[in-house]
């Protein structure tokens, strides 16, 4: 009887740690509730052993995650109803602030602070802006605005909790405003068709007449060179002749001054030949080469008295 009583009680203990026995993931903590209240343990991922039945584990993930809310409404200050297929929110938890943020909001802390605080910012940003501003010229805008605004309620709400960003995607409008915006792109569509194609006219107009431009230059500039080469070579046959005239001019001086030494030393020799004897020598040469005889009284007359009587002596 004992032995059956021990084997019972050894069994009850290994059911009831088997139950007690469990799991927290990579990525999360476990927090712990006992009759409803929420406990102060806090544990990280592995095994851990809590009391079963009335223990319960809830895991609350301390790492990056995704929160979508789909289906958000949005009413335009011109009151046209809009809807956000769907808008994400990627916030990250700090360990520190679990137990704070699960005592104060519970397990599902998100829907109260963040799908609650979506629908309100997206309302409070529609009933302010125009349906053009909210579909087409601020959409842009729009995961900011609701990212910051997030950040700012959370802030003062739930310490610990950081919206890292905001994704929004676009906004279904009614059906015949869309048509309406779909012409209105279309004709934009043409309107940039045909800006661009003015453009690229304009473009070739230009290059055409850079083109020209360029050629004219060109031209002029081999223009320019051929006239300052033939002026080069004018200025070289000018060059050329004015050396060739001054060698005419040197040879010529040459040739005078030449002539005119010789003449002079001519002159000079004359000078020099000019004496009494030489003169004598050449009167008495010239009267031998003369053939003539004259006879007569008259023959006085021929030559000069004085000669004659030079010739006697």
């Amino acid at each position: 009887m004992t032995r059956a009583l021990v084997a019972v009680a050894v069994g009850l203990l290994a059911i009831t740690i088997r139950m007690g026995w469990h799991q927290v993931e990579e990525g999360h903590v476990g927090v712990y509730y006992r009759g409803g209240a929420l406990l102060d343990d806090i544990t990280g991922p592995g095994y851990h052993v809590m009391l079963p039945f009335i223990t319960q584990m809830k895991q609350i993930q301390i790492t990056l995650q995704t929160d979508e809310v789909k289906d958000v409404p949005c009413g335009t200050s011109g009151g046209v109803l809009v809807y956000f297929d769907r808008i994400e929110v990627v916030n990250l938890l700090s360990m520190d602030a679990v137990h704070g943020i699960v005592r104060q909001y519970t397990v599902d802390y998100d829907k109260p602070l963040i799908f609650n605080k979506i629908h309100h910012e997206v309302n409070q940003f529609c009933s302010a802006h125009t349906l053009q501003e909210v579909y087409i010229e601020m959409f842009d805008q729009i995961d900011e605005n609701l990212k910051l605004a997030l950040q700012k309620e959370l802030t003062e709400m739930a310490p610990g909790l950081k919206v890292q960003a905001v994704r929004v995607t676009k906004p279904k409008i009614p059906t015949a405003i869309q048509q309406n915006y779909e012409l209105m792109e279309a004709e934009k569509t043409r309107l940039l068709v045909a800006q661009q194609h003015q453009r690229v006219v304009e473009k070739e107009a230009e290059t055409e007449r850079k083109k020209a431009v360029i050629n004219a230059e060109k031209e002029a500039a081999v223009q320019q060179i051929g006239n300052e080469a033939k002026v080069a070579e004018r200025e070289a046959m000018k060059r050329i002749a004015a050396i060739e005239d001054d060698m005419h001019l040197a040879r010529e001086k040459a040739r005078v001054d030449a002539e005119f030494y010789a003449q002079t030393k001519a002159i000079e020799a004359n000078k020099m030949k000019l004496t009494r004897e030489y003169l004598e020598l050449k009167r008495y040469e010239a009267i031998a080469n003369n053939t003539k005889i004259f006879f007569g009284p008259d023959i006085p007359r021929m030559f000069p008295q004085g000669l004659l009587q030079e010739t006697k002596n």
